[in-house]
């Protein structure tokens, strides 16, 4: 399976969109494309997982790592979880904790631009 990737902007904040499933295979993808936006200078960052169907420990690991290198440059990654499988992973995890998770990229947008 594949992981596809695609990248908008939307007023300064960095929209990634991920299709696919997330897994020993494809976190690669996930880790390249978050630490691009990173490298490009783009400190506010929506991780749109609204299409992922499968998320493994493997892309929960790469998530944190970026989660912890946004916040190193003092940024904001927000992530959208509409799957109820994916999002029973970061609950049985504990990691709801730790992220913020919007149920749409566009609720995830508005609260960076808000500040929250």
């Amino acid at each position: 399976m594949e992981l596809r990737v695609n990248l908008r902007r939307d007023d300064g904040i960095a929209v990634i969109a991920f299709a696919g499933e997330v897994d020993v295979y494809t976190a690669p993808v996930l880790r390249d494309a978050i630490s691009k936006v990173l490298a490009a200078g783009d400190k506010a960052m929506v991780v749109d997982m609204s299409e992922v169907s499968f998320l493994d420990s493997t892309g929960l690991g790469v998530l944190v790592g970026r989660l912890k290198a946004v916040r190193m440059l003092e940024g904001v990654m927000r992530v959208v979880i509409t799957n109820p499988r994916v999002l029973r992973n970061f609950q049985i995890t504990g990691l709801e904790k730790i992220f913020t998770i919007d149920s749409s990229a566009a609720d995830a947008v508005a609260a960076v631009k808000a500040g929250a």
